[in-house]
């Protein structure tokens, strides 16, 4: 987390880009992009042999994806790339992935192979919501989960402020460049969990389990929830050594990390709200 991020001056970035797109995330999604189009020859109008594939690849985003007269693309490559880039940077968010689509879709009327993999690349770096999937973006997350987040911290800001911090600290490692670290966000997420615990029970160092008979007490939960929370709690004290350093590598991904942040932070959010129900002023 940067400083001005620490001390509230800029706001932490949002778990995953949903539904919107920021410049360094756009910027390398052309540069992707643009070594998907066909190659042309250096110096020379699309008359020449060499740039013909550039040319039909131009006519068909012209006519099938513009739609716009194939007579206005321009008599050199690098103008109609420009033109192209132009739109790139210019459109709405949800407009760059529709020409990423369409670049997916055709591309293999001018070569064999995908670049799905190399996007996915820059949508994980970067942490959009998306990814492609059979040829097609499709979400990975939803506003709902980036809601959750925020609920929980901004619940916890005050009266819980060691949760809340341990949830901003969870996505900071999260969204943290060029190396995200899955493991320790998810510890941070587990901490917020244990933080609500300590102050439920009056124990800082109560367990969660501990927490729950107090919880149960005050707003009994159905025996099924209760034995959710307690096995996704037992998952990181075993998992790929989230909770123990274990000497086998580490294969926890972006999703596990996700998952766990958005979980424990509506858990945070859950027992806040349990407890204002049944305990006046205690929210």
């Amino acid at each position: 987390m940067t400083f001005s991020e620490r001390q509230g001056f800029k706001p932490i970035r949002q778990v995953l880009q949903a539904d919107s797109m920021d410049e360094a995330l756009r910027s390398r999604l052309w540069n992707v992009l643009v070594n998907s189009f066909p190659s042309s020859k250096e110096g020379y109008k699309f008359s020449h042999p060499d740039s013909r594939n550039l040319l039909r690849f131009c006519e068909r985003a012209w006519h099938e994806h513009f739609k716009r007269p194939i007579d206005t693309i321009p008599e050199w490559p690098n103008e109609a790339i420009k033109l192209i880039r132009s739109h790139f940077f210019q459109c709405n968010w949800y407009e760059v992935y529709d020409l990423m689509e369409f670049v997916e879709g055709i591309r293999s009327s001018f070569y064999s192979g995908s670049r799905a993999k190399e996007f996915n690349g820059v949508l994980a770096a970067e942490l959009s919501a998306y990814r492609f999937v059979d040829g097609k973006l499709a979400p990975i997350s939803s506003e709902q989960a980036n809601w959750a987040i925020e609920q929980a911290i901004a619940q916890t800001s005050d009266s819980y402020s060691g949760t809340s911090e341990h949830l901003k600290q969870a996505v900071a490692l999260l969204a943290q460049k060029p190396n995200p670290d899955y493991r320790n966000s998810i510890k941070e997420s587990v901490s917020a969990v244990e933080a609500i615990c300590g102050v439920i029970t009056g124990n800082p160092k109560a367990t969660l389990g501990q927490a729950l008979k107090v919880i149960d007490s005050q707003a009994p939960l159905h025996s099924a929830l209760r034995s959710a929370f307690e096995k996704l709690y037992g998952y990181t004290s075993d998992a790929e050594g989230i909770r123990h350093a274990l000497f086998e590598e580490n294969k926890l991904e972006q999703e596990d990390a996700v998952f766990m942040l958005v979980t424990c932070s509506a858990f945070v959010s859950y027992v806040i709200a349990k407890r204002a129900r049944n305990i006046p002023g205690s929210a």
